[in-house]
């Protein structure tokens, strides 16, 4: 069983001294795990300290200092200040169905992941991993598909975790030696679709790859020749053409070559020292 809560009304009051600053609220709120069970509290705090609250539970007002202990007692003399709470009561009452159908008719679809975690290999299967988050509601199914049929062994699931915004993610995996061709896909089933969406597996081929390399190989180098520029800046000297060239020459082109040895040494002199000789490559 779950409690819910939610705020009507809170107040806040700033109290400025010459010595200090003074933060205090009021909160009123209602818990409640159905209907016809609800709790109306009506609490006032001071830097984060509990002063005073009424409880419906209890029907009266409390006191947790000296001074408000005092103030309870003359509030729960007056049976004005007491009728007005048990109105305040009835109003949680009458707005819980509308908070439950603000609540509950949110819906957000889950954000999918589908990738292989492990390769397979002679001695050991894949391990596949599909991932939903940020969806709401809670409940959501993931179902794994070989070549569109369903697979039910080797498949371990994670409950649905909280992310701790009212949102929430799960995983799933799947240990399979998958065969050339064969198509691994996993489903997912949520309030937020009108039916269920499958997310196919797509093998990174060579030629990906190589994007990737090419890619992650440009970033490095975006990053790697300003910091040169400096050190030769601060040097007073001027980067070789011969040594850059090779070094991006090597990255971009389709065939891989090795570094010239000499262009290589040379380059990491330039680097380290400030007077150097042009060398051949």
């Amino acid at each position: 069983m779950h409690t819910h809560n939610f705020v009507i009304l809170p107040h806040v009051l700033l109290i400025f001294s010459t010595a200090d600053a003074y933060f205090g609220y009021g909160v009123i709120r209602c818990l409640f795990t159905s209907k016809d069970d609800v709790v109306y509290l009506a609490q006032v705090y001071l830097n984060k300290m509990l002063l005073g609250q009424y409880n419906s539970t209890l029907g009266k007002y409390v006191g947790y200092t000296e001074k408000t202990k005092e103030i309870a007692d003359n509030l729960n003399k007056n049976k004005g200040f007491l009728e007005h709470e048990k109105k305040n009561k009835e109003k949680c009452r009458t707005n819980i169905p509308l908070v439950i159908r603000t609540t509950y008719a949110a819906k957000l679809k889950p954000i999918v992941r589908l990738r292989l975690v492990e390769s397979a290999d002679s001695k050991h299967p894949g391990l596949f991993m599909c991932s939903a988050y940020n969806f709401y509601p809670k409940q959501i199914k993931l179902t794994w598909l070989r070549d569109g049929k369903e697979a039910t062994s080797n498949v371990t699931s994670t409950d649905e975790l909280p992310n701790g915004n009212w949102l929430y993610q799960i995983h799933s995996y799947l240990e399979i030696s998958s065969k050339p061709g064969e198509k691994i896909s996993c489903m997912v089933e949520h309030a937020s679709l009108t039916e269920p969406k499958v997310y196919d597996w797509v093998p990174i081929t060579e030629a990906g790859k190589n994007k990737i390399a090419v890619g992650a190989a440009g970033l490095l180098l975006a990053l790697v020749f300003p910091i040169i520029g400096v050190i030769f800046y601060k040097r007073k000297v001027l980067v070789p053409f011969c040594a850059l060239v090779v070094l991006v020459s090597s990255v971009f082109s389709p065939v891989r070559r090795p570094f010239h040895p000499l262009c290589v040494s040379f380059f990491i002199l330039t680097v380290s020292h400030p007077v150097f000789s042009v060398l051949p490559c």
